[in-house]
This record gives C-alpha cells, sequence and structure tokens, in this order.
C-alpha cells in the first residue's frame, strides 16, 4: 500500500488526463456499429459484472476471472463497447470488496490498468487484421487472432501488474506467487468459454448468456471451494507442525515467542495481544506485538466481560470481526484506533479459559473463518505447551534447589562447577575463585535451640549470603553447614576479601530465632560464626574437584584448627 499522498494525487491527475479522453479518442477512431441497441449489450454488461463480483482470492488477492466474457464482448462489439464494460465491471468488482476511503486512488488505478489493457490488446488485434463479428467457423483465421487477442490482454495486464507492485508500492520480488499461478491457470482454463459464448451469441442472442454464464458461476464457485479446502488443509499442516515446535520448547517464555511469531508469519497481523487470565478475576496483557516489534506490555487489566478480549473470556467462545462496525460498540479503548479486523480466541485448559488471545489488522476482512478454526486449535496446542513447559521449569528448579534455603544444591553446583572448568580450558574463562564455609559449633546450636532453629539459621544465612553476592557469583548449598560460592573471574585476593566480609557480615549481627523466646519472653537472638576457605583456579587447581578440595582442605586446616571464625586460603 502506498501512503504517499503525491502519488495518490498523481494517480487521479493521470487518470482523469488518459482516461475520459482516451475513451472519446477510441470512439470517435473505433465507433461501435450504428445497429447496436441497448439492449443487445446490457445483457453482456450484466454477465461481466456479475463475474465481477464473484472474484477468487488467493492469497487476500482477488483475481478477475472476466477476460474470456471480454473476449466474447470484443469479438462481436469491438474495442469501444468492451472498453466501456470493462470499466464498469473495474469498479463493480472494487465495490464489491469494499476499497476503503484511504485506499479509493486504487478506482483510477485499476480504471487506468485496464483502459490500457483493453486498448492495447485492441490495437494488436487490429494492427493483425482482425475485425469483430466474423463467423469464426467461416475464418479459422479469426480463432488465431482471437488468441493473440487472449495472450496479449492477459501479458500486457501482467507486466503491468508487476509494474505497479515494483514502482509504486515498492515491493520485492518475486512478483508470481499463488495468486499468479492460480489467475494463469484458471485463465486457460476459462479462456475457451469467451469463444463459446461468441459464437453462441451469434446465434440464439442474449439466452445464450444463461447457457454459459450458469456452467462458469458453477465453475467458479467449485474452484473457489476448491482453493478454500486446499489452503485449509496447507493451514491444518502448518498447524501440525506448529504444534510440534511448540511441545519441543521445555521454557514457557520460549513457547510464547514461537506461538506468537508463527502466527504472524502464518496470518495477516498488525497487531498480536494475548492477555492472562488472574486469579479468574482479571485479564492482565503479558505479550504485545505492534508490527512485529515487541512492546512493553503496558495496559490497564480488563474484567470479565469487558472489552472484546474480556467477553471472549466470559462466553468461553471465539470471535471475528471483519470491521470496525462490528466491534467498535464493545470495544473498551485499548485497541489501536486504526484496527479494522480483529480475530480473539481463549486459551483453554482443564475446561478453564487460562488467557485470551487477540489478533488485529488495519485492513478489513484481513481474517477469514477457517482461519479462526486454525488459531483455535493452536491456542489448543499452545495451552498444552505452555503448562508441559512450566511442569518442567518446576520440576527443574525443584531437582535443583535446596528444599529449606532455596538456594543451589549440591547436583547443580557441581554441574555448574564442570561447566565453569570447560570454560576455562577453552580460553573463554581466564580464572575462577571458590569459597567454600562451614558454620562453627553447629551441632551445639541444634542441640541447645533444637532442629527447627538451627533450620531458621540455615534459611537466614542463605538470604544472607544472596544478597552480597548478587549478580558476582552463584550460592549453593552444599550439604549440613556447608556453603559454597562460586565466583568467576575473581582473583584470590579480592576473594578473600569477600570472604572476610561475609565472615564479618555473619559474626557481627545476629541471627533471631522466631521459635524459640528469652526469660523476657522476647525473640531469641543467637550469635553464629563460620569458618571459611579459599582457592582459585588455576593457579591452586587444574580440575573442579581438585578446587573443592583444595578449599575445603583451607576451611579445615586453616580455619577451624587456627580456631575458626576465620578465613584461609589455600597454600600448596
Amino acid at each position: 500500500m502506498n501512503n504517499n499522498p503525491i502519488v495518490k494525487k498523481a494517480i487521479w491527475f493521470a487518470w482523469l488526463l488518459v482516461v475520459p479522453v482516451g475513451i472519446w479518442v477510441t470512439f470517435q477512431v473505433y465507433p461501435p456499429e450504428s445497429n447496436i441497441s441497448l439492449s443487445d449489450v446490457i445483457p453482456f454488461l450484466i454477465l461481466m459484472s456479475v463475474v465481477a463480483a464473484m472474484p477468487l482470492v488467493v492469497n487476500n488477492t482477488p483475481i478477475f476471472l472476466i477476460q474470456w466474457v471480454s473476449l466474447a464482448v470484443f469479438l462481436k462489439y469491438g474495442i469501444f463497447i468492451e472498453m466501456i464494460l470493462m470499466q464498469v465491471s473495474v469498479l463493480t468488482l472494487l465495490v464489491r470488496l469494499r476499497i476503503p476511503k484511504a485506499d479509493a486512488y486504487k478506482f483510477p488505478l485499476n480504471s487506468l490498468m485496464f483502459f490500457i489493457v483493453s486498448l492495447a490488446s485492441g490495437l494488436i488485434f487490429y494492427a493483425l487484421g482482425g475485425t469483430h463479428g466474423e463467423h469464426l467457423a467461416d475464418e479459422p483465421y479469426y480463432i488465431l487472432l482471437g488468441v493473440v487477442y487472449g495472450v496479449s490482454n492477459f501479458g500486457i495486464n501482467t507486466i503491468l501488474l508487476v509494474f505497479i507492485q515494483a514502482f509504486l508500492f515498492k515491493l520485492k520480488p518475486p512478483y508470481f506467487g499463488k495468486d499468479f499461478i492460480w489467475e494463469t491457470v484458471t485463465t486457460l482454463i476459462t479462456f475457451p468459454i469467451g469463444f463459446v459464448l461468441y459464437e453462441l451469441s451469434r446465434e440464439m442472442g442474449a439466452i445464450s448468456l444463461l447457457f454459459v454464464g450458469i456452467p462458469f458461476a458453477s465453475l467458479s464457485i467449485i474452484l473457489s471451494l476448491y482453493y478454500s479446502s486446499d489452503n485449509v488443509n496447507k493451514f491444518l499442516q502448518n498447524a501440525a507442525e506448529i504444534g510440534h515446535q511448540l511441545a519441543e520448547r521445555l521454557k514457557a517464555d520460549e513457547v510464547l515467542d514461537l506461538f506468537v511469531q508463527k502466527l504472524i508469519e502464518m496470518l495477516p497481523v498488525d497487531y498480536a495481544y494475548i492477555m492472562d487470565v488472574v486469579d479468574e478475576k482479571e485479564l492482565r496483557l503479558i505479550h504485545k506485538i505492534e508490527y512485529g516489534e515487541m512492546l512493553e506490555p503496558v495496559s490497564a487489566p480488563l474484567n470479565k466481560g469487558e472489552g472484546i478480549s474480556g467477553l471472549v473470556w466470559a462466553e468461553k467462545k471465539p470471535v471475528l470481526f471483519h470491521s470496525k462496525k462490528e466491534w467498535k460498540h464493545i470495544n473498551s479503548g485499548y485497541m489501536p484506533p486504526r484496527v479494522e479486523s480483529i480475530l480473539s480466541v481463549p486459551i483453554v485448559r482443564h475446561n478453564q479459559v487460562t488467557g485470551v488471545l487477540v489478533l488485529a489488522a488495519n485492513k478489513k476482512r484481513a481474517f477469514e473463518k477457517s482461519q479462526l478454526m486454525i488459531v483455535d486449535i493452536l491456542c489448543s496446542h499452545f495451552a498444552v505447551a505452555v503448562e508441559n513447559a512450566r511442569h518442567h521449569e518446576k520440576t527443574k528448579e525443584n531437582s535443583e534447589r535446596c528444599a529449606l534455603t532455596g538456594l543451589f544444591n549440591y547436583r547443580y553446583f557441581e554441574n555448574m562447577l564442570t561447566t565453569e572448568f570447560e570454560k576455562l580450558q577453552k580460553g573463554e574463562r581466564d580464572l575462577m575463585s571458590l569459597i567454600l564455609l562451614d558454620i562453627d559449633h553447629f551441632k551445639s546450636v541444634n542441640d541447645t535451640y533444637g532442629h527447627q532453629s538451627g533450620n531458621e539459621i540455615l534459611c537466614e544465612l542463605a538470604v544472607r549470603l544472596n544478597n552480597r553476592i548478587d549478580q558476582i557469583g552463584t550460592v549453593a548449598r552444599y550439604g549440613g553447614e556447608e556453603f559454597v560460592i562460586l565466583l568467576p573471574d575473581m582473583r584470590k585476593g579480592n576473594a578473600l576479601q569477600l570472604a572476610e566480609q561475609i565472615r564479618l557480615l555473619i559474626a557481627n549481627e545476629p541471627f533471631t530465632l522466631l521459635q524459640a523466646m528469652d526469660d523476657e519472653g522476647k525473640l531469641l537472638k543467637v550469635n553464629i560464626t563460620v569458618s571459611i576457605g579459599v582457592a582459585t583456579a588455576p593457579q591452586d587447581a587444574d580440575d573442579s574437584l581438585a578446587l573443592i578440595r583444595h578449599a575445603d582442605r583451607a576451611l579445615y586446616v586453616g580455619a577451624k584448627r587456627a580456631g575458626r571464625n576465620r578465613v584461609a586460603e589455600y597454600v600448596k
């Protein structure tokens, strides 16, 4: 679509300059025969209008199956009558397609294009010695000229269309897609009907149009049904493939991104929104894409029954609107002002609506009913894939986390340490330090205050370590009262300073026991100390197990045996 106002004005100017004058000149040079009456032409006009009102839409492109009628009209009445009827047919087609006001320039553009097609193909016919009104059976040469006329008509139309796509709409090749193939095939199928119509109209008059028009209408319906069924089958195949791809994703965010991406690739979508049902109380926007760009999902939540998505949530049924007139009375104001077509589907799992998908386009009638069915199927795949991904994430998190403290566990830490050492050996990492700490006299804490209080201390210690380390490293519970901290790209000197800060953070601030009270009825506070060992790779260790072993040796030999509540480094 070309939104340049200068180009649009130029199109209108070119039409005014060429078409009215061209039609008048054509009338002067190639006037219709004097014995032609209006009653002779009107049946052809009606037939052409009916054919124009029944376009075959492929890839959102209307295919204009009018050439066979225009061939019969041209052979019988000549270039001027054919030109006038073709102009009326183009107008009928554009009205049938409900061209919006913003695209009104398409009326003069198509009128100008088909005027040129009619004029050029007619002049070629006349230049080769052709005359209209001849009996084809008497002079087979005229059949050949008729074929030349049809081929030139189709060829000139194709050349003009490519020119308009390339230079006016700035579209990139290829220009010959599925719509071009369908137009070529249907033109070849219907082209011989033009000769039949011409000969029958000479012998039988207007009644011949019924004998030809009814079979054509049937053919047009059959072709439309065939294309629709073929299109639905391909959509279903795509839906199945997308369903498999969604099922392969193990992260909910990846499932969400892939789902929306595939929908945008498959359908003419300008806006895509996914709303999440929160606590069965409101719809909250969680994913927002406009013109292919992901935006921050900022929008006021909607209640059940509010707006289009709220209506879909309440009724658990998908909706399809072809234009703004159909939905503007229920819109709550969150739709962009240019939206015309809307397709919205509930995302249902276990008979409960868990979210709502909203797809919108600026073009009227952008979505078809068959596409609504396909999106509904995809939403079912999406709901299952998201649930599976979330279950996998939860299971993975539970297997990697300590159930008590929420820190990473021993298994996760060892795998991560192995991965980091591989980076070290490949040169992707220069060095890494490891801090191993152990609570001093923790057994006496459990014996004195109970295991529940001991667990409280472990949990509070995990919070302090996490807050202090933040993004510079990874904290894990190594076992019992032992904790480990991995610090990628941190030198031993910096690691020792950090370890001393951690020791003071623990020793200088008492731990509160929520399950124990002192003699005055206040929550009991307990002072805890830790002993810490530090080792660094590659200077202290060549593999992951050696790094842990040497940090442990520094902890027990350099800190525990030296009196506890201190930091020690590994020394070879």
